[in-house]
């Protein structure tokens, strides 16, 4: 693909704005920075060509590895992070479009939908509301609406307590702290600090980390990392005992899950 279809974050508000109900630009980041919190008019799909970017949105942390995507919709406020030299399709739908998820949602992009959502984003997109890129949008609409979804969201919590845990398990996730010692590092009792992981995420101790575990897991994953030393990274004691949380949370193992992606 050429250069110069590779665009700034500067120059996305510009495409954004315009008329076309679909809008797509190919986004190539030489340095990992993050975007502040922001919004857009239309709904925003940002699928990972390369790399990874991390948005947060609603108090939940999302994790697009290479292959998937991030939709979220018009006028949802969000912060990114991309990864360095990661290269992203940013697809911009008008706000109208039924057919998109009305929340925030991560998708597992099919080889077909990875190749019909690049080649538009190649084409000129100052196109009027007839002709084959105009069709051509309708069907990248059918088709991205019909993706499954993946569960790589993490909730987060602004809870002074919360926000020092969450701070410290994706500084070191390799850390395998039982919730009684976390507790007594918290300066709180275990059952007090359960209490407040389950009021402020949904989740038990256990399996909020394990989505934790996982949303890095495919991370690594997606950058080649092997299953070993992605166990490794992420303190687990055996091989198996990683396969088994992945495949719990995923349905997959773990080389089964990146193969599937590349398909």
């Amino acid at each position: 693909m050429s250069l110069l279809n590779f665009i700034q974050w500067n120059d996305l508000q510009h495409f954004e704005t315009m008329p076309q109900p679909v809008v797509a630009r190919i986004e190539k980041v030489n340095n990992s920075h993050e975007l502040p919190l922001h919004t857009h008019p239309k709904g925003q799909l940002i699928l990972a060509l390369h790399g990874y970017v991390t948005c947060e949105v609603a108090g939940k942390m999302w994790m697009v590895p290479t292959h998937s995507a991030i939709w979220i919709p018009a006028h949802v406020s969000h912060s990114n992070r991309a990864s360095d030299h990661a290269e992203l399709c940013h697809v911009f739908i008008q706000a109208s479009e039924l057919r998109m998820p009305n929340k925030t949602c991560t998708l597992a992009i099919s080889s077909l939908a990875k190749a019909l959502i690049c080649h538009f984003a190649s084409l000129d997109q100052h196109y009027p509301s007839y002709g084959e890129t105009s069709r051509m949008a309708q069907v990248l609409i059918d088709v991205v609406s019909g993706l499954p979804k993946q569960p790589m969201a993490l909730p987060l919590s602004t809870h002074p307590t919360m926000a020092k845990l969450a701070q410290q398990l994706l500084a070191y996730p390799e850390d395998r702290k039982t919730l009684a010692q976390w507790a007594s590092y918290l300066a709180m009792t275990e059952r007090t600090l359960a209490r407040l992981i389950k009021r402020e995420t949904g989740m038990s101790f256990g399996h909020w980390r394990a989505q934790l575990h996982v949303i890095i897991a495919v991370q690594k994953l997606s950058s080649n990392m092997p299953v070993q030393r992605v166990s490794e990274y992420l303190g687990y004691s055996s091989v198996s005992a990683f396969i088994t949380m992945f495949k719990n949370l995923l349905g997959e193992s773990p080389k089964r899950y990146v193969k599937q992606q590349l398909e």
